[in-house]
Parts: structure tokens; sequence; C-alpha cells
């Protein structure tokens, strides 16, 4: 008994585990969640597919076995003893039961024994009488449904293992056997995987995943097994009209729900809507709405080199991929996601989306994920403000080496900190956050101007002519022997900036993130004194934002735009631009991908199942139910009365009783004084 209960709990807290963790996902999952050691340690004991493990498996097998047997050796004994109300027992161990009376009835025999009888009938009570020579023996009996408590838990037992094990992988790995399947290891279409890892539309039991595209049928389950996946046929197809979402006032969604037409094999249609938690059970097969993803929706994209070569429209589907030729670098571009909705915690001065690239509607955190700068600018935390930020897009580079970049952009510009931003983020690995290029909206709400200037920075004739501009205006008319300095310095200040130089002739330039605040930062530190460096970092600064702005009007001269009016909306432009300038400089990519327009396809999700072994679990949860309560909370208790005529009494009848129970305690010392006072008048 003790190892059963032990191998229970083990079975209990292992089904806790196939709860809590997510079932037969990637193996990255697990490693990104646990870490490296733990989650191979996990694997190694089969964590991630509990319900077919091994050891789940043969420690379901042995209950059922074991419990089956302890039902077998215990039910004639119970049956016997249902019947049996032990009416042979002799009056003089009746002394021996702690709860005993003795006393009288003035009644003769036998209408005394038809008073018990009729007494023992009004208290629910099932009796019987034994006559005997020298009286009669009254048996009496309540509370039998406590030994049927006792078969109704261990079938349920039973009932739940059985449940479990139908359920399981255990009857597909036998039809694996049956049939000479295997698993299929392999990538590409459904339709290409070779038969002999396709099991027969008529098993008994699976569970799988079915994703059906929008406006597209699929009829053939994917189960996952170990060490590779089976196709399973169903015996109809499942088309996806429209996939839906239904949103609260704070962007949160509250309904997920696909509308579907079942296509039975002989022609019939069924049209349904499956919602979570509400599945459509159809010709034995259960289905539930479990995910959603991108179906294949069309980008329509707008790439924009950073050398300064001329943007081209670009179009790809999620899940596609496509070459780019940069002059003589050629990169892969896999589209791999795109997010409609992005409900963000925008609260105050938060900086950006989270660490996983833009909420998803099922999770939003914000204000603890990012303050993901390239370069610069850490920012505080405030109250938590729920907004729907527009669409983003995410996107992979492959370099001729093979190492692949994520990029996660936003469509339209977010405002943060009074400024409308657009977020370009990026991330080297799956293990790390986006970090996010804020750069800014221009008036016209677009990343032209800033793209402009950025652009106009890598030419070095602009750069001078800025650099000229502002040395005039900035020279005071009363010494203008000042203007070549102060050109040299607006000059020297934007080649840093750029790029372009470096502190000294002799140094070299790093292959990459060269430029920005930085470079003038180590200019001040290597050449300047450092009792100077506080000042002339403060001049440095506000000769290369005015040489900037200078640079900032000749590209949008040379684009035949108005000059840009200093105002306060154009100095917070200029600010946040002259930071994103300086991160640009961290930006691994030579082009810059923005999202034009989208034509949105959806995909569903389904968990299908065929599982015959739910009825089983269901009818043993019942029966543990009432087990369980029987057990507890019914005590199976006994009642003897003997009856003999009274010595030189007359018509008077003596009456002497017991009363014995399974579980002993103090209702049942009430219960039997209850008993004296109703039946006898005197006790002894």
């Amino acid at each position: 008994m003790r190892f059963a209960i032990a191998l229970l709990t083990v079975i209990c807290i292992a089904s806790v585990i196939g709860t809590v963790v997510r079932q037969r996902e990637p193996l990255n999952n697990y490693v990104n969640q646990f870490g490296p050691f733990w989650s191979e340690v996990f694997g190694k004991v089969d964590l991630y597919t509990v319900y077919s493990a091994w050891w789940f498996l043969l420690i379901l097998g042995f209950l059922v076995v074991s419990t089956t047997l302890c039902i077998a050796r215990n039910t004639p004994k119970i049956l016997a003893d249902l019947k049996s109300y032990k009416e042979q027992v002799r009056e003089q161990s009746l002394q021996a039961h702690k709860h005993k009376a003795l006393g009288q009835l003035p009644l003769s025999l036998e209408a005394s024994l038809q008073q018990v009888s009729q007494w023992l009938d009004g208290g629910g009570w099932k009796a019987r009488a034994q006559v005997r020579t020298n009286g009669i023996m009254v048996a009496a009996r309540k509370g039998a449904a406590n030994k049927i408590g006792y078969l109704a838990a261990h079938s349920a037992i039973v009932l739940i293992c059985l449940g479990g094990l139908f359920d399981g992988d255990l009857l597909v790995k036998a039809l694996m056997w049956a049939q000479g399947k295997s698993v299929y290891q392999g990538g590409g279409f459904i339709s290409e995987v070779p038969a002999q890892h396709r099991l027969s539309d008529r098993n008994p039991s699976f569970r799988g995943t079915l994703t059906v595209t929008e406006g597209s049928r699929n009829g053939t389950a994917v189960l996952s097994m170990t060490d590779g996946v089976l196709l399973q046929p169903l015996p109809f197809d499942v088309e996806l009209k429209k996939f839906k979402v239904e949103y609260y006032s704070t962007g949160m969604p509250k309904l997920f729900a696909s509308d579907v037409l079942i296509h039975d094999r002989d022609g019939k249609t069924t049209a349904a809507t499956i919602k979570v938690n509400e599945p459509l059970i159809h010709e034995g097969v259960a289905i539930y709405q479990s995910d959603f993803s991108d179906g294949g929706s069309l980008l329509k994209l707008r790439a924009i080199p950073l050398n300064g070569a001329e943007p081209f429209t670009l179009q790809g589907r999620v899940g596609s991929s496509t070459e780019l030729q940069q002059g003589e670098q050629r990169l892969g571009i896999e589209f791999s996601g795109l997010r409609v909705i992005n409900v963000e915690n925008m609260g105050g001065n938060a900086g950006a989306p989270n660490a996983e690239g833009g909420a998803d509607v099922r999770k939003v955190d914000l204000v603890d994920s990012l303050q993901g700068h390239l370069g610069s600018g850490a920012k505080t935390r405030t109250e938590k403000s729920l907004q729907n930020i527009g669409p983003s897009f995410n996107y992979k580079l492959v370099d001729a080496s093979g190492q692949r970049r994520e990029f996660n952009n936003y469509m339209a510009p977010v405002l943060l900190d009074g400024q409308r931003v657009f977020l370009l983020g990026m991330r080297e690995s799956l293990n790390e956050g986006f970090r996010y290029l804020r750069a800014p909206a221009d008036e016209n709400g677009s990343l032209d101007g800033w793209l402009r200037l950025r652009q106009a920075l890598q030419k070095p004739e602009l750069r001078e002519r800025a650099a000229k501009l502002y040395a005039e205006a900035a020279t005071p008319t009363d010494k203008p022997q000042m203007l070549p300095q102060l050109t040299a310095t607006a000059l020297r200040a934007l080649g840093l900036f750029a790029g372009a130089d470096t502190v000294r002739p002799e140094d070299k330039k790093p292959a990459s993130g060269w430029g920005g605040l930085m470079a003038l930062s180590q200019f001040v530190d290597r050449e300047v004194p450092e009792a100077e460096r506080s000042r002339v970092s403060e001049v440095l600064l506000r000769i290369l934002n005015g040489s900037l702005f200078e640079l900032h009007k000749l590209s949008r001269e040379q684009a035949k735009l108005p000059p840009p009016v200093n105002d306060a909306a154009t100095q917070a432009f200029m600010t946040q631009a002259v930071l994103s300038l300086s991160d640009a400089v961290f930006y691994p990519a030579p082009v810059l991908l923005q999202l034009e327009d989208f034509e949105l396809v959806q995909a569903s999700g389904f968990q299908v199942a065929r599982a015959p072994g739910k009825t089983l679990v269901y009818l043993g949860a019942i029966l543990l139910i009432i087990g369980v309560f029987a057990m507890l909370y019914v005590k199976e208790r006994r009642l003897w009365i003997w009856l003999e005529a009274a010595p030189g009494q007359g018509e008077e009848t003596r009456v002497r009783m017991a009363l014995s129970s399974t579980r002993e305690s103090p209702d049942t010392a009430t219960e039997f004084d209850r008993l004296k006072s109703e039946l006898l008048k005197d006790t002894a």
C-alpha cells in the first residue's frame, strides 16, 4: 500500500510538471528557459515528454496491474461481507463490545421483535433476525457504502491509469511497430513525406497539431515524437475562413476564434466556430484552438541603403527568404514575422518595446525590460500605460559567413519623451533582447529627414560647406581672424562624428563602430589636457550641434524643401538626431528595411485529438470522488440486539444491545446513547 501511494505521488508530481512545463517544444526553448546544464538534465529524464516517458508509462502500467489484482483479491471478501449480517454471534460476546447496554421492554418476545424491527427500519438500518431456543438475535447494519467506496476508489485509479496509457504514445508506438512505420526527421512539405511516416486514419488514439492558413484547408495532423514527427491523416479537412481576434479597450485580446468549414470525405460540409476553451468535436476528433501565427503575410518594404544609395522597393512574404546585393556584399533576408498589434507599456519615460521585440498580445511588460539603446540614453521608470503602438515586423540578415542578425522594426513612429521616433531594433542572438535605434520622425512623420541628414553627413563636400556656414554665422564681426580656426574646428568635429577621420593620422579606424560621440570623446581624452576637457567638451558639442544644423539645412535645400524653422520642434528633432546618428555607428547592417504596407494573412494552430481514454479518465474521476467521500465520511456500523424473556417478569422482554464501528470516534458514543434512549426504558 505504501509503495502504491509513493508511485501515485510520483505520477501526480509528474503530471504537475507536464502541466507547468510546456511539452514537446524545440530544444532551444528549454535551453533559453533553464540554461544549458539543467535543460540537459531535464531532457535526460524526459520532463519535456512526461506523458510518453518510459518511466511514466511503466508506473501507470504497474499501478493498473497491481491495483487490478488488489481489487480482484478483495472484491469477493467485500461482497461476502456485504451479504453477511453476522447474526450468528453468541449473545455472550455482546458483553465484550465497548458500546453496550442492557434493558427491558414491557412487551412479549414476539411483540418486542416486531417493535425492534419497525424501529430499525425507521432508522435506516438493514436487519436480519435469528430465532434461537433461548431468544432472538437481531443483527443490523448501516453504512455499507464505506466498502463500496473502497472498490470505487481503487477502480478509479485503474480507469485513470488506463486512460493515461490509451491517450499517451503507447498506442501510437504499438501501431508504428505493427504497421512498420517510422518517424520522419526531415523537412519540406507535408505532401512530400513518404507513406512509411504516415499512420492510418483509423488510428484509435492520437494528439497532434494542425496548422491552417486563411483561405486554405488541411487534413493532416503532425504528431510530435521524441526523435521526429509522424503524420496523422484526419477523416476530414479543416478549411480556415477567417481568424478573429477581439480586443479590450486597453488593447489586450479577449477572444481568439476561427471560423472554419469541415469537409468530410463524403463531400458533406459543416460550418463552425472554434474558440479557446470551446472545442469542436467532429467524428470523434476534438479540435481545439491552441495557437495562431502568421500565414505568409505579404510585406511591402522600402529598402534604404545606409551608404547613401537610392532607396528601392522590396516585397516578401513572412516565412520566405530572398537575396539582396549591396555592392560586393550579398545578403540573405529571411522574413520571420509580422505583428499587427503591439500593446506596450508606454508610461511616462518608458523607453521602447520590450526585450522580446515588441509585445506579443499575450504578454505585456515593457517598463521592466527595455531602455535598450544602441549607444546612449538610460531612462527612468514611471507608471504603466498600455498603448497599441502599431505594426512591427521581424527579419534576419544573413551574411556570406552564415551569421544571422535579427531585426525588429516598427512601421509608424512612436511618441517617446515627447519626441516621435522610429524604433529600429536588432539583436545578435535569440538569447539577447532587442536594442533599439531611435531615429526621429520629421515634420511629415517620416524617416526621410533623418536619412537625408545621415546621407549628407557621409558627403565630404557637404560637411565642408556646413562647417563654413556655421563658422561664418558664429564668428564675431569684430574678430574675423577666428573664421579659419572655427571652420577647421567645425570640419574636424563633423569628420570625427561621421567616422571619416581618426583622432590622429597614424591611427587605424576599426572595422566597424567608429564615429559618433564616442569618437569625439576619444579625441578630447587624447588631445586635450585633463584640466581643460570639461570646457573643451562643451565647446566642441556646441560647434557640432551648430554644424549639424547647417548640414540639416543643406540636406533640405538639396531636396528642394524650405529651410527648417528654428523652433522647439526642430530643436527636439536635432537633439534626437545627434543621439541616433551617434548610435547608428553601431548599427550592424548596410541596409535598413522600412515597412510601407502589408497584406495580412493569418494562420490558426489547432490541437486535434482522438482520446478514447478521456471517457475513462472522467469516469475514474467521478468514481474517485465517490470513493474518497464514501471511505472518509461514511462509517460502517453494526448493531446487535439480543431479545430474551425477562426471568420472573411475566410478559416483559430483556434486551441486550451492542454497537461496533469501523472507525471509533466521539460520534459513535453519541449515536449509541441516542439508540439506547430510543429503544430501552432502563439501561444498565
